[in-house]
């Protein structure tokens, strides 16, 4: 009988009856064998979810099996934060928050970048846990309203608000 998880306890707290290693990517995930250092068990989820270091898995056994952010390439970024953090989110880039550094996965392109703007970078290896965003739990996959998610053409005349508004400058 294989054992099998169908959901995620959110920053669930022992004890666990086991660990799994996840990096970044691997911690984004809907069907997949997982092994951890008690066996494994097959993961199916009823949709695709970002979990987190610290999560766990449910497992049909009545076992409880913790998540764990694994070590990865990361760059440790030090220097005037609010502006290299405002170049990292302009590129949609995740990124961990530290009270006197900023920490991304490690890029070449991004490194360039940073050291161009004086940034001082450590390449090392370390568990990346990136902040989550601002629209839910997890990973931003970009941001709608939902299932219901509509268009429309987006004229000033068509007699209803749009919800927004548009600041005119006369410069005459």
């Amino acid at each position: 009988m294989t054992i099998h998880s169908h959901s995620v306890i959110r920053a669930a707290h022992g004890p666990f009856d086991g660990e799994v290693s996840l990096d970044y990517d691997a911690r984004l995930l809907r069907r997949k064998r997982l092994t951890f250092d008690g066996g494994d068990f097959l993961l199916d989820l009823p949709e695709v979810t970002s979990v987190d270091d610290g999560d766990a898995f449910a497992l049909s056994d009545g076992r409880r099996i913790a998540v764990r952010a694994a070590p990865e390439p990361v760059i440790q970024v030090r220097g005037p934060l609010p502006r290299l953090a405002w170049h990292i989110g302009n590129r949609h880039t995740p990124c961990q928050i530290r009270d006197d550094h900023l920490v991304i996965r490690q890029d070449h392109v991004l490194q360039a970048m940073l050291e161009q703007l004086g940034a001082d970078l450590t390449l090392t290896t370390a568990p990346f846990t990136p902040e989550g965003g601002a629209y839910g739990h997890g990973r931003t996959f970009g941001h709608d309203h939902g299932p219901d998610t509509h268009s429309h053409d987006h004229r000033h005349d068509d007699g209803h608000d749009h919800g927004h508004d548009h600041h005119h400058h006369d410069h005459a």
